[in-house]
């Protein structure tokens, strides 16, 4: 029984990362229609600086917020001078829509090699601003630490502040009426170069957060986040990219099948797993758990 509870409790710890990763996919999904493959990147980018302020100034707090920023700052960039500039030129025909994504995993190889020149492809400390010790009732210790906590409440405070956005927003309502319509959006008023940027930015911010919160329980390197990035994108699937709820909703799901998994069966099993369920998503409901016409507002 105490396994299963400790199972329980990192698969959460996990699951709330992974959606926070699958909420940045969607959300560049849900405001350009496009599967942005250099999520990872960008996210390493910024926990990279996250880590180049904490190491000079050993503040966590102001770090956290200036790789939140700096992965905010990444995804402006990143729609600006690049998704803008190539939707110009490639707005039809039957590249339009694989251009996209091959501009996303060329831009991810691009990140990786720039990282790699300024600060080694060797492995840098991140160490935690807490403990990460599990806590002790009585004389039992779970697998859950305050570091655990920290991820749980900063993941759940992100989407929670995402979700009310796209809600209760009239900025929300611009996000979704520039994917979905973006000519009608255009006639109504909205400057959708501007608000597709925004959802950019969002999404740079979400990545931003899940890389600097998963990092302190592990070194850095250019390529540490690329699990992240498929276990976020199986997450977004799962849940559908629709929805911000569906994101939530799968990456607590596959991180707590994952837990599973890797207590009582082993590590080996882990991504053959991820890729069947993966499968099983396409399969059984392409659009996802939340991926209805009524997810859109979701």
């Amino acid at each position: 029984m105490q396994q299963a509870i400790n199972a329980l409790l990192i698969g959460i710890s996990n699951g709330f990362i992974y959606s926070l990763m699958a909420l940045a996919l969607v959300l560049v999904w849900r405001s350009t229609r496009v599967i942005n493959f250099a999520q990872a990147g960008q996210a390493i980018l910024s926990t990279y600086i996250a880590y180049e302020i904490v190491t000079r100034t050993d503040n966590f707090i102001l770090a956290f917020i200036g790789g939140v920023l700096a992965g905010a700052l990444v995804g402006a960039v990143v729609e600006i001078l690049l998704m803008r500039t190539l939707f110009k030129h490639v707005s039809d025909g039957p590249v339009a829509a694989l251009a996209p994504v091959i501009a996303s995993l060329g831009l991810l190889g691009l990140i990786r090699s720039v990282i790699g020149m300024v600060w080694g492809n060797d492995q840098k400390p991140f160490f935690p601003p807490v403990s990460t010790n599990g806590f002790t009732f009585g004389s039992t210790t779970v697998p859950f630490s305050r570091m655990n906590l920290l991820i749980v409440l900063g993941a759940a405070t992100v989407m929670i502040i995402f979700t009310l956005i796209f809600q209760k927003s009239n900025l929300g309502l611009a996000l979704r009426a520039a994917a979905f319509q973006p000519e009608i959006a255009r006639l109504a008023g909205i400057r959708v170069g501007a608000i597709r940027t925004t959802g950019w930015i969002f999404a740079g911010a979400a990545g931003a957060v899940a890389g600097i919160l998963i990092s302190p329980n592990d070194a850095i390197t250019p390529y540490s986040l690329d699990s992240l990035l498929i276990f976020g994108f199986v997450a977004a699937v799962i849940g559908g990219l629709e929805s911000l709820i569906g994101a939530v909703v799968g990456g607590l799901t596959l991180g707590i099948g994952l837990s599973f998994i890797l207590t009582y069966i082993g590590t080996s099993l882990i991504f053959p797993a991820t890729f069947v369920v993966l499968a099983l998503a396409l399969i059984i409901r392409p659009q996802g758990l939340f991926g209805s016409k009524a997810a859109r507002n979701a």
